[in-house]
């Protein structure tokens, strides 16, 4: 079997490059290892940016777009400060449990051969690849997306001698929530919480292992976070994930394009994680060669990173560090510019 474009991973950067080069006339073909719907750690934020891509991918009259759970804020807690970003434009709060199904659905509407398979191992030959697919013959592309995440056969090898990070999320219910993103920091870790619904909210943390490998142990890091979330029921299952590692953004391995995660893993406190997702999945289809898409990827999406590093350092710096950070940011207009420099172009 032979395609234009394979892709590598069915979340939301492999279905958003499925759907745009199966648009452009190519023949595609999905390979996702799990079959959805299903629960995933992520902050379910949907940056303003991202929402055009989006409605371009499902279309405007989708369901899933007809009213979504606005955000208008997010708020940082941390050692007994509250800085507070107003958002000029309000981000969307989606769950990954409905989002990921749409796009997967959207894919097959829009013509691509979508499988629940493991690609096993990939080969360079001349130009073109050659995937070998888990119970299944082989088949051979032109162009490969790999958007199989942080981890995958795919993935080229990350060597982390520090703290093992991992991630850990559920939906909860039993209050009903402002239309802001919340961060809580502490030692160790932060966690958000941010409504999904009117009447249910989600609470994902990125923690280090040695401080909570649970989600009540992320609660309980917190003295506010506990408070507040003596009043929640669990509604889901809780779900982890593991290791995350900060890496530098490699949009492009040995002629493969990477997409989302596979690209780089952006910290999630800053909002973009699926922004990065859909808009380097559109720019990997898009773009004609390997070259074109790193120095574009690396355009538009280099300073998000680079902000985010800042920030992530401030977050885990000594308290008397955060604290002078949080006295400075109480000015609108570096609130505003940090915003900005997240948010990619």
């Amino acid at each position: 079997m032979t395609y234009d474009v394979a892709i590598v991973g069915g979340g939301p950067a492999g279905c958003a490059a499925a759907i745009t080069a199966a648009r452009a006339g190519n023949r595609v073909v999905l390979y996702e290892r799990t079959v959805y719907p299903r629960h995933r750690v992520c902050g379910e934020f949907m940056s303003a940016e991202s929402h055009l891509v989006l409605e371009t991918l499902l279309g405007p009259e989708h369901d899933l777009l007809a009213s979504p759970q606005k955000i208008t804020s997010a708020r940082m807690f941390a050692d007994g400060n509250c800085v507070e970003f107003d958002l000029d434009h309000p981000a969307w709060s989606i769950t990954r449990y409905d989002l990921d199904l749409a796009l997967w659905r959207a894919a097959m509407g829009a013509g691509v051969e979508c499988a629940n398979q493991t690609v096993e191992r990939l080969v360079r030959e001349g130009d073109s690849f050659c995937l070998e697919v888990k119970s299944s013959s082989s088949i051979s592309a032109s162009k490969v997306i790999n958007a199989s995440g942080r981890w995958s056969n795919l993935r080229r090898p990350i060597v982390d001698n520090g703290p093992r990070w991992i991630g850990i999320k559920a939906h909860f219910s039993g209050e009903h929530a402002p239309s802001s993103t919340d961060i809580y920091i502490f030692k160790g870790g932060y966690c958000g919480v941010q409504p999904i619904s009117p009447t249910h909210l989600n609470a994902s943390a990125m923690v280090r292992a040695d401080v909570a490998t649970t989600i009540d142990e992320v609660f309980a890091a917190h003295p506010e976070l506990w408070l507040r979330s003596r009043a929640w029921e669990r509604a889901t299952d809780v779900v982890s994930t593991s290791p995350l590692v900060h890496v530098t953004p490699a949009p492009v391995t040995d002629g493969v394009y990477n997409a989302g995660d596979a690209a780089a893993f952006i910290d999630p406190f800053v909002g973009d994680g699926i922004s990065l997702a859909l808009r380097s999945g559109v720019l990997a289809a898009q773009c004609e060669s390997a070259e074109e898409y790193a120095e574009v990827y690396q355009k538009r999406f280099a300073r998000a990173f680079q902000t985010s590093a800042l920030a992530r350092k401030l977050i885990y710096a000594p308290e008397f560090v955060r604290r002078v950070a949080a006295f400075t940011f109480r000015s609108k207009s570096l609130r505003n510019w940090a915003l900005r420099r997240t948010r990619g172009i």
